[in-house]
């Protein structure tokens, strides 16, 4: 899986440079976001931009996450959802778990 990382500040943005966030690769991104937990790096921003499907393992590995996140008093959030994958946070309702912001910088300024 190919995932971007860059600190900004005390965010860390992990943009994700796949099509698919699906059981092929989700623990790359559950393994890497535990992995800066870790090293207290607590607030994150994932950026979706790429990524034109998702299935449960995706989903799965951004609330892992987003529990991990919220347990050290941190945040996950997400940006840059395309409309198929939105609409699979609409269905599962979890777009009222998630902050979900349209851009990266519209991210970033929320913290």
């Amino acid at each position: 899986m190919i995932l971007k990382v860059e600190e900004k500040g005390e965010v860390v943005v992990i943009q994700v440079k796949e099509e698919r966030l699906d059981a092929h690769n989700s623990g790359e991104l559950k393994s890497q976001m535990l992995s800066l937990f870790e090293e207290s790096k607590n607030h994150l921003v994932i950026d979706l931009q790429e990524v034109r499907f998702v299935d449960s393992s995706g989903l799965g590995a951004l609330v892992s996450g987003f529990k991990n996140a919220s347990a050290r008093n941190g945040n996950l959030k997400l940006c840059g959802l395309q409309p198929q994958v939105k609409s699979m946070f609409e269905l599962t309702r979890l777009h009222r778990v998630f902050e979900i912001f349209s851009g990266l910088e519209e991210a970033l300024a929320s913290f």
